[in-house]
């Protein structure tokens, strides 16, 4: 389980860069609703497994400011992890409609009981 949301996280940032190149980190966290540090250790580790590259603003007053921009390793990444994102997500709807349809028959089951006695 801690795999899954460790790629949901890396997903929802490689998501926001691909909206977003120039976001700063701080942003970055608010906008997930994660800490600064867990956002900063995240980037940290997509970086170094080559799927996102990092390049200062060479125009830029702030010398701290960057440009996140996703490689091709990163778009296939993302995509990969997208598509077994909405495959858990599709079998999660699953089950949870046939748990709807199966208290929806229980609950008919019961209704057409009291009616008769």
């Amino acid at each position: 389980m801690q795999n899954q949301q460790k790629q949901e996280i890396h997903l929802k940032i490689l998501s926001q860069l691909e909206k977003d190149p120039q976001i700063t980190q701080r942003a970055l966290a608010n906008a997930l609703g994660v800490s600064l540090g867990k956002a900063n250790y995240c980037m940290k580790a997509l970086i170094k497994k080559g799927m996102v590259k990092a390049e200062n603003f060479k125009n830029s007053d702030n010398k701290r400011a960057y440009l996140y921009v996703l490689t091709p390793k990163g778009i296939e990444a993302k995509a990969h992890i997208s598509m077994r994102f909405l495959q858990r997500k599709i079998e999660e709807y699953e089950t949870l409609r046939m748990e709807i349809e199966q208290l929806k028959s229980e609950l008919e089951k019961q209704g057409t009981a009291s009616e008769v006695g």
